[in-house]
C-alpha cells in the first residue's frame, strides 16, 4: 500500500462503533503521527460516485442531496442493498487512500478504518490496533456522538464482525474501559512497543 520508500510502517486502527477508536486517533495525531481516515475518505468517495449512488438509492436523496440517516437506514436494514454500496463505495476508498498515502513522507503511518477486518486490509498492513470497550458503554457512547436510536446502533454493530473474532485477529488490543488519561497511556505504551518492534 503507498510508496514503501516513504513510509514503510503502516499500521491500522479499528474498533466497533462507539469503541473509541476516534478518540485514539486524535491522541496519535496530538504525538506527532500521521493518521488518514477511511470515513472522511469514504465522504469523498459518495460525492465522487453521486450520480450511481443516486440510482442505486433514489430513495435516499432529497433532490441533489444525500440523506446519510435516510441511506445508513436502508442499507443496515438489507444485507443485499449494504453488499451493493460497499462494491461501489470501497473500490474508491482505496484509490483515495493510495492518492493521500502516495503524499506522505513518514516511517510511521496510522490509518483509521472502521471495516479493517470485514474487508481484508490486514493483508496490506504491517500490524493492526483494535480498539475495544464493551457493548453497552460502546451503545451509549454512539448514541450520545451521533443522536441514533438504540436500534439504529444495534442495526449498524450487526454488520460489523463480532469485536470477539476481531479480538483474535488484531496485532494490538487497547481496552478502553476507563478514563481517557488511561487510554493515553495505553496508546503511549503501544507506541513505544511498536517503534520497539518495527524499528520505527
Amino acid at each position: 500500500m503507498g510508496d514503501q520508500a516513504k513510509h514503510p510502517i503502516i499500521i491500522g486502527l479499528t474498533g466497533n462503533i462507539g469503541s473509541g477508536k476516534s478518540t485514539v486517533a486524535a491522541f496519535l495525531r496530538e504525538m506527532g503521527y500521521p493518521v488518514l481516515d477511511a470515513d472522511l475518505l469514504s465522504e469523498r468517495a459518495r460525492e465522487l460516485k453521486k450520480a450511481e449512488l443516486k440510482a442505486l438509492f433514489p430513495e435516499a436523496f432529497l433532490g441533489e442531496e444525500l440523506d446519510r440517516r435516510r441511506l445508513a437506514q436502508l442499507v443496515f436494514s438489507d444485507p443485499q442493498k449494504l453488499r451493493a454500496l460497499e462494491e461501489l463505495i470501497h473500490p474508491e476508498v482505496r484509490r483515495l487512500l493510495e492518492e493521500e498515502l502516495s503524499r506522505l513522507e513518514a516511517p510511521l503511518v496510522f490509518v483509521e478504518i472502521p471495516l479493517l477486518f470485514e474487508k481484508g486490509w490486514e493483508g496490506r498492513l504491517q500490524g493492526t490496533i483494535l480498539v475495544a470497550a464493551p457493548l453497552e458503554e460502546r451503545l451509549k457512547r454512539a448514541m450520545a456522538r451521533s443522536g441514533l436510536s438504540r436500534e439504529e446502533v444495534l442495526a449498524r454493530e450487526r454488520a460489523q464482525m463480532p469485536e470477539e473474532e476481531k479480538r483474535r485477529r488484531a496485532t494490538w488490543v487497547l481496552e478502553n474501559r476507563g478514563s481517557l488519561e488511561d487510554l493515553r497511556a495505553q496508546v503511549q505504551a503501544l507506541l513505544g512497543e511498536i517503534r520497539a518492534i518495527l524499528g520505527a
